[in-house]
């Protein structure tokens, strides 16, 4: 399998950073570290602060779908770190809430919740690999509930406002910008946070090389430049949450010495694989994981987990420690290790690793 560089989460010069540089800013007290680079423009009054995320779309996947005088990269300011892992579910929640993963515990696409003894589709408060409700309630709300960064904002007297195609009114990208340029033309001084779910969809069906991602990309960059020319007294920051790497699947289940081993299915992510083993069968379960993933994965024990920090130097959640199992396997080479054949076969890009195109993201700043 190709090697990589493998890059570390510096939560220092981190996109969760982010959020509390805006918190700063607008004088409310913000959970966490600031993001230096982003500081340093915010040091002039602007009546609007935009954030536009774009899921998916770190600075490889720029670099390799975008002209280099082209609108985003000719406004790339510097980079930052994504969080671990290098996925939606944790950097999002990070960017919406301006905690670490640690502490606020939306590690993965799936996680397991003790207190409910099962491994949860935490966006959709379904069982993993099934579309039966987790519980008659959402899970990840009732357990890991955090204060987001509008409402901190708001409180502090603030106009604060989220726009996203999983909130009302629902639409294109095109209605979303529209609707942050309404927003944007009212008086009073406020924060936007706008997430939209591409290149991240396209590249996870067509490859981050693709022809579709290329299309999809550069249609992003026109309308969010057509954004700008449009609004005045506003500072627009473009990031994304993670990278994406090209990648071949396979599936757990086709290594029945290793699920033997498992006391349940692998649960956060297949590039950050948390994993329950069963009493007794720890030398087995490394032996036989090394043997088939070694080359592409970092084996840790959940004590070097916890020690190292990975998921944050932050205060830790409750319920962090107990959603972990007793080894984190973590991508370093191009090898995924998904749940499901299914999965394996149909996800040609991927994420939440730690390559450096997975953890490197852009920060573009028009102001």
């Amino acid at each position: 399998m190709e090697k990589m560089k493998t890059v570390l989460p510096d939560y220092k010069n981190c996109i969760s950073g982010l959020p509390n540089s805006i918190m700063r800013y607008f004088g409310a007290e913000p959970p966490g570290d600031t993001l230096p680079l982003i500081d340093g423009f915010l040091k002039k009054e602007y009546k609007n602060v935009v954030v536009i995320l774009l899921d998916g779309m770190g600075v490889g996947v720029a670099e390799n779908n975008l002209g280099e005088n082209g609108f985003f990269r000719s406004h790339l300011r510097g980079t930052c770190s994504s969080t671990f892992p290098s996925t939606t579910v944790a950097a999002t929640t990070s960017v919406l809430s301006g905690l670490l993963p640690c502490s606020h515990s939306w590690l993965g696409w799936d996680c397991y919740y003790p207190q409910i003894g099962k491994n949860v589709t935490v966006f959709r408060n379904t069982e993993q690999g099934t579309k039966n409700p987790a519980a008659d309630f959402n899970v990840a709300r009732t357990f890991t509930g955090y204060v987001s960064v509008t409402d901190r904002l708001r409180d502090a007297g603030i106009a604060a406002h989220e726009v996203a195609p999983y909130l009302s009114p629902f639409g294109s990208f095109k209605d979303e910008l529209a609707r942050v340029e309404e927003l944007c033309r009212t008086p009073e001084r406020k924060y936007v946070y706008a997430y939209w779910d591409e290149p991240d969809t396209t590249m996870h069906a067509a490859g981050c090389r693709s022809r579709r991602a290329k299309r999809i990309l550069r249609s992003l960059e026109r309308q969010v430049r057509r954004f700008c020319r449009s609004v005045s007294d506003t500072l627009v920051i473009v990031t994304a949450d993670h990278g994406h790497i090209d990648s071949k699947g396979v599936c757990i289940k086709d290594y029945p010495s290793v699920v033997e081993c498992l006391v349940r299915m692998p649960s956060i992510e297949p590039r950050a694989l948390n994993l329950f083993v069963k009493e007794g069968m720890d030398e087995r379960f490394e032996s036989e994981f090394k043997r088939y993933f070694g080359e592409d994965f970092i084996l840790m024990k959940k004590r070097e987990v916890i020690d190292e920090k990975l998921f944050g130097d932050g205060e830790e959640h409750p319920c962090f420690c107990s959603m972990l199992g007793d080894y984190l396997a973590v991508a370093t080479g191009d090898l995924t290790v998904f749940n499901t054949e299914w999965e394996a076969e149909r996800f040609k890009s991927v994420h939440a690793g730690l390559t450096e195109a997975e953890m490197i993201v852009p920060l573009i700043v028009i102001e």
